[in-house]
């Protein structure tokens, strides 16, 4: 297990764009289970929307990249570099992720040729799948 602190090791993001909380079982190279605790005081929350908050469909996105990340980054020869989003395929929403949820990000890398590879990701709440799709990254300096 990874918690806040070690993570900030391995990915670049930080708060307030820092969107995982703890990491439960990462392998170098191959897949990474992370959790975001959704709270109420979360600053996108006062616009998205009000009596009525939601966590935006593209932060949901953004918490498997940094889980995903966290898969790639953690390679030897990957550490101070970045993974950027190159493309983004067959993502579908499933569910509303609201304050009080706890979700649940798994991304196993499914593609890897040179600096450019593929994540299965998949986002739960409760077991109940929130959104899936791949994510296609790429490393850089």
């Amino acid at each position: 297990m990874l918690d806040i602190n070690q993570i900030m090791k391995i990915i670049p993001q930080r708060a307030p764009f820092l969107m995982i909380d703890k990491v439960e079982s990462y392998v170098p190279g191959e897949s990474c289970t992370a959790y975001k605790t959704v709270c109420i005081n979360e600053p996108y929350f006062a616009g998205h929307f009000p009596g009525q908050p939601i966590m935006p469909g593209v932060l949901i996105v953004e918490a498997l990249a940094q889980t995903g990340a966290v898969a790639i980054l953690s390679l030897k020869e990957n550490k101070g570099k970045n993974a950027l989003f190159g493309r983004i395929d067959k993502l579908r929403f499933k569910k509303q992720v609201v304050p009080g949820d706890i979700l649940k990000l798994e991304v196993k890398i499914i593609k890897k040729k040179g600096a450019i590879g593929v994540g299965e990701a998949m986002a739960t709440v409760d077991g109940k799948i929130v959104a899936k799709g791949e994510l296609t990254f790429a490393i850089v300096e």
